[in-house]
């Protein structure tokens, strides 16, 4: 088996709040709390889980937009986490990020060219003039869009059309992998299959990695090889699409799939309601931090975090149930 593209291994990020003494960190938000994964070349990791679980701060760290407070990050055998700034920028080639929004991720100032085809001047991949013109025409047309739409303004264009110069904006670099932070989470329902399969067009045709952010079970079964599940900054489980769906090794992620909506009515599913919210970050409750709203908790939940850990071929759960 080939090397995974993208190793992560017990990453953390927590964000330090004021209210302290003269101002200093009083406390800290535990956004991230010692995830690991891996992503191999070509392939789709689809990571779900409720808002505010960490999920966007993960992707995040992965490409160092933001720093993370520990842990490690390998991508193509290079560890990321202690690369200098230069190294940084040149594997900024090799990995991009599709925002959730994108009605504030374009610059309103600039025009539909001169975005996309800002990542070719500042790495110096083609010479200002005709040909960073022809290869920005190029990329709108790989995502769909025409080659007048260049000389146009964002404000000019619709939620999945903005979607899509954002996608030829990361296809600028020739990346290899490509973070999607809920990218068609902002867009209707019809707008949201067209880009879903625009990104799996894209996938097959330049051979391209996405770690897949969003909290919409469904869409992330459709696109996804697997399925990562977080929940308050740790991820509980982990392995194919097609099992974790058929049979989830978590009780949250069978919370989770019982709400996802059946399209055939004559079909029942057993709704399986969470009790109290979600724990504060900032004082994440010990040992499993699923314990508090688990209908299936056992003593020793509350005092000793599980560790993922494999409960068949390939599937990986973080649950004392499996033990």
């Amino acid at each position: 088996m080939s090397e995974p593209l993208l190793r992560v291994v017990n990453l953390v990020k927590h964000f330090p709040i004021g209210g302290g003494w003269l101002g200093r960190s009083a406390d800290r938000v535990h956004a991230v709390d010692g995830v690991s994964f891996t992503l191999n070349p070509g392939e789709t990791l689809g990571l779900v889980g409720e808002s505010g679980c960490g999920k966007s701060t993960t992707g995040r760290c992965v490409l160092r937009l933001i720093e993370p407070t520990a842990g490690e990050v390998w991508f193509g055998g290079r560890e990321l986490t202690r690369a200098d700034r230069q190294a940084l920028r040149r594997l900024r080639r090799e990995m991009q990020i599709i925002f959730q929004d994108p009605f504030a991720s374009l610059n309103p100032r600039m025009t539909v060219g001169a975005i996309v085809g800002e990542a070719l001047i500042i790495h110096g991949l083609a010479k200002p003039g005709r040909e960073i013109d022809d290869r920005v025409v190029q990329l709108l047309e790989t995502v769909g869009l025409h080659a007048d739409h260049a000389r146009r303004y964002p404000h000019e264009f619709s939620g999945g059309q903005r979607q899509r110069i954002g996608i030829a904006r990361a296809l600028a670099v020739s990346p290899r992998l490509i973070v999607c932070d809920e990218p068609v989470s902002a867009l209707d329902v019809s707008i949201q299959a067209q880009v879903i399969n625009l990104l799996e067009d894209l996938q097959q045709q330049f051979g391209l990695a996405y770690l897949f952010i969003a909290h919409d079970l469904a869409v992330v079964e459709h696109i996804s090889a697997r399925v990562a599940v977080m929940y308050l900054g740790r991820i509980v489980e982990v392995a194919p699409s097609r099992e974790l769906y058929a049979a989830p090794k978590h009780p949250y992620t069978e919370a989770l799939l019982s709400a996802v909506p059946i399209p055939d009515p004559s079909l029942k599913r057993q709704r399986i309601v969470l009790q109290g919210d979600v724990p504060n970050p900032i004082h994440p409750p010990p040992g499993c931090h699923f314990h508090p709203r688990c209908p299936r908790a056992l003593e020793r939940c509350r005092s000793e975090s599980p560790q993922l850990r494999e409960v068949a071929s390939g599937h990986l759960a973080a649950c004392h149930l499996n033990d």
